[in-house]
């Protein structure tokens, strides 16, 4: 009976994690270049089940799991559509690539292109950090200069090349680690590679990953397997408490 409280209460744990990862993924729905989370879950351990009273030899019926645990929250690095804005400083990524980000923690990355420019003529994210170029931060020359984006990366000053945006690509994305505010850092040993086709889209962003009907899906699945698994727990309780209290009176 304690056995089987503590295996419905890791299903709880594990169900409560899991409810957090869809919530994070729902209130990101509308965020440029989100990419969505799941949760992992295995076994905790199994057990070798086998027959009593058959002697030394006694034959195994099978296995049974002692529980749950999340193994891994993932993200799923896919591609989003593409929401047309008219805002020249919108910018997307078709396929792979970061765009790469100055912080106060250091270079971080983000498929987020919805930029700005700032009081000093510099190309910067939402949250005030500088879009990184080949040079640097990206200076946008004057107020009344023109400004554009090449396809390719380059960006045009006055008709003239100013800098190239600086486009980070990682071999396994896998490893990349989110840090919050739709950023990313880079895991232990990555490096960052040149990609050979690159394609920005100027005055689009990127549409989020997650599709919210197949996230409130999961979301109630979730609450039903949590639900049942605290039920699992108040029966095992209430068995516990008729062995103590009436059984051991007996």
């Amino acid at each position: 009976m304690i056995r089987g409280i503590y295996t419905a209460g890791s299903g709880m744990m594990t169900e409560a994690t899991r409810t957090d990862v869809i919530a994070n993924n729902l209130a990101n729905a509308s965020t440029p270049g989100f990419r969505k989370d799941i949760a992992v879950s295995k076994d905790f351990r199994d057990m070798l089940i086998q027959r009593i009273n058959d002697g030394p030899n006694r034959p195994a019926i099978g296995s049974m799991g002692v529980g749950s645990v999340i193994d891994e929250v993932a993200t799923i690095h896919a591609q989003g559509g593409m929401r047309p804005t008219g805002n020249k400083y919108d910018l997307a990524i078709e396929g792979r690539g970061f765009f790469a980000v100055e912080t106060p923690a250091g270079v971080r990355y983000t498929r987020n292109g919805s930029f700005t420019r700032s009081g000093a003529g510099e190309l910067v994210t939402q949250d005030g950090y500088r879009v990184l170029g080949q040079g640097g931060a990206i200076n946008l020359g004057d107020p009344e200069d023109e400004v554009y984006i090449v396809e390719d990366g380059r960006i045009m000053v006055d008709n003239a090349e100013a800098d190239t945006l600086r486009i980070a690509v990682f071999a396994d994305e896998k490893q990349l680690v989110k840090e919050g505010a739709n950023l990313y850092a880079a895991g232990p040993g990555q490096q960052e590679e040149p990609e050979a086709v690159i394609q920005v889209r100027e005055g689009f962003l990127e549409l989020s990953g997650v599709n919210v009907v197949s996230e409130m899906v999961n979301l109630i699945t979730g609450y039903r397997a949590y639900e049942i698994s605290a039920k699992a727990v108040q029966a095992h309780d209430s068995l516990l408490d008729k062995a103590v209290n009436e059984v051991g009176r007996v």
